[in-house]
């Protein structure tokens, strides 16, 4: 099995080897779409490796769990442990990725059998996957190729919430995605049935307007993004203010800036939209100093946010 023999994963309560960690194919979440899952990073400070925002993922992780209807039995405490865990037994890991699923192979759409497998890994996502494809692709680029998408998409609310990070949500992400890869652009922003902008796929998106504020998609149609919120906190600690309003596509192309947030992302500027350029510089000067100083926060170098930072050699 390819990935990283050396990794260990934690799941349901002790470390298993990474290709020992398996499901059938006719297992429900992978036949129905029903795993739900959040995605941390990890960072080297002096104190030793840190965990960023442990506390919001978990709990965003429950919410999700409690949106998809799945009767998870661990507590956010032991959430919290199985992710401090399983960084703890793979030294070198950037990322931690909690997943709960239904293992059992079910013919109905709900299961017989409901228990609910929870597995936090904790690895290096080019080092342990990407670099060991045959053909790795290469390293994401510092700023970003973007492209606005076109179509408008029923993402109904009443079917799958956008706050849920379950992976039936990201099939219209993943389409999306793809014709944008294949038109040669490294990143879609996908726009709501309404037409107004929304987010990456795995993203938020802020744009800088002619006066320097900030603007990003209210929260009610995208995911809650960890980092979104991160960026906000920094933005106003910079004395910067911060909007959330719908946005339609021309603010977009009339913006002074923009940049995505994300996990793996970080703070991502924008270069151009639809092969045009945006913006006189890129990084702007605001893309740049959100960018410095969520490095800082991230490394443990900015005390007005170390209380983001859960440093794994001395959790309890």
């Amino acid at each position: 099995m390819s990935g990283a023999p050396h990794r260990q994963i934690w799941l349901d309560g002790r470390l298993v080897p990474w290709s020992e960690v398996t499901v059938h194919v006719l297992s429900h979440s992978l036949a129905r779409g029903s795993l739900v899952f959040d995605y941390m990073s990890v960072h080297a400070t002096p104190r030793g490796p840190a965990i960023f925002r442990l506390g919001e993922h978990v709990a965003r992780f429950l919410k999700s769990v409690e949106l998809v209807g799945l009767p998870l039995e661990q507590s956010e405490e032991e959430l919290r442990g199985a992710c401090i865990a399983a960084v703890r037994a793979n030294p070198g890991a950037k990322v931690v990725k909690l997943n709960a699923f239904l293992p059992s192979v079910e013919v109905d759409v709900v299961p017989v059998d409901d228990h609910v497998a929870v597995a936090a890994a904790a690895y290096d996502p080019w080092e342990d996957v990407q670099a060991r494809k045959e053909e790795p692709p290469a390293r994401p680029p510092k700023t970003v190729r973007l492209w606005l998408e076109k179509e408008r998409r029923q993402r109904r609310p009443d079917i799958l919430h956008p706050h849920a990070k379950v992976a039936a949500n990201y099939t219209s992400a993943m389409y999306a995605k793809w014709q944008a890869k294949r038109r040669g652009y490294d990143e879609v922003l996908l726009v709501d049935e309404r037409g107004l902008l929304a987010e990456g796929p795995t993203t938020n998106f802020f744009l800088v307007d002619s006066g320097g504020t900030l603007r990003t998609p209210p929260e009610q149609g995208v995911l809650l993004g960890v980092t979104r919120s991160s960026v906000i906190a920094l933005a106003e600690a910079e004395g910067r203010k911060v909007v959330e309003e719908p946005l339609r596509p021309e603010a977009l192309f009339g913006a002074a800036e923009a940049f995505l947030t994300g996990t793996s992302a970080g703070v991502w500027p924008i270069a151009s939209v639809d092969g045009s350029a945006l913006g006189s510089k890129c990084p702007g000067p605001v893309s740049e100093v959100l960018g410095a100083r969520f490095r800082r926060a991230t490394a443990g170098e900015d005390p007005a946010f170390a209380h983001w930072l859960t440093f794994v050699n001395e959790a309890g």
